[in-house]
């Protein structure tokens, strides 16, 4: 069945992607072929260099491909500027980076309400509380990120992501920032909140142990498709 009839959520078809360099044009991408189903997870591995950070940012529509197609929930992202790319994401797609990306002026709970408010959600300040109390920092809201730990901080992230009960979520290294025992504990949170809110998941990670808890692997090598 195509993108759009209900058990696609993802499709990459034919993907490249080049950008000029002083050393002449480089090619970060290779005619990518991938599908990701409704509800399923999926991780990206390979070595540095490989192009899964770029694929990832394609995939979710916040870079367009210098070829090629891609389908985000049913609609060609490839068809539209970065303002259709922008509202077709709102509220049906969720990021967790490597670096966290919390605003600093922001608390821990208005940092999670910022996606709700600009989606207009009348109920923002409800749902924050909610899914900070799920990850396990419902009293820690009233908290600046500089006053958090990185592992908290990741945590707030992993909320504000959630938050909004995105149908695909992008993580790209969600635990790079971490130590071991930090990671293991965001990892499991991580896939036990994809479990409950059945969402698409797209990780990007060096971590094997991260990657092999995803139901697929796909690896990179050079900018294709090496195995998955």
């Amino acid at each position: 069945m195509r993108t759009g009839e209900g058990t696609v959520a993802i499709e990459a078809r034919k993907v490249s992607k080049r950008v000029a360099a002083p050393e002449g044009t480089l090619q970060l991408l290779d005619g990518i072929d991938i599908t990701v189903a409704a509800g399923e997870s999926m991780a990206v591995v390979g070595p540095s260099g490989a192009g899964k950070s770029t694929l990832l940012g394609l995939l979710a529509g916040l870079d367009l491909p210098t070829s090629g197609e891609i389908w985000l929930d049913g609609s060609e992202l490839t068809t539209l500027d970065e303002d259709g790319r922008a509202a077709l994401r709102a509220g049906r797609v969720g990021f967790v980076f490597q670096s966290f990306q919390l605003l600093s002026n922001l608390t821990a709970r208005e940092n999670v309400m910022l996606p709700l408010e600009l989606a207009a959600a009348p109920d923002a300040g409800i749902r924050a509380d909610e899914v900070l109390a799920r990850v396990g920092l419902g009293q820690r809201g009233t908290h600046y990120p500089h006053q958090l730990s990185g592992g908290e901080q990741q945590r707030v992230a992993l909320a504000r992501a959630f938050a909004s009960g995105p149908s695909i979520l992008f993580a790209d290294e969600p635990t790079g920032n971490l130590d071991q025992r930090t990671g293991t504990v965001v990892g499991d949170l991580l896939f036990t909140l994809n479990r409950e809110f059945d969402t698409t998941l797209v990780l990007v990670t060096h971590d094997h142990d991260l990657a092999g808890r995803c139901a697929r692997m796909v690896s990179l090598a050079e900018g294709r498709v090496v195995a998955g």
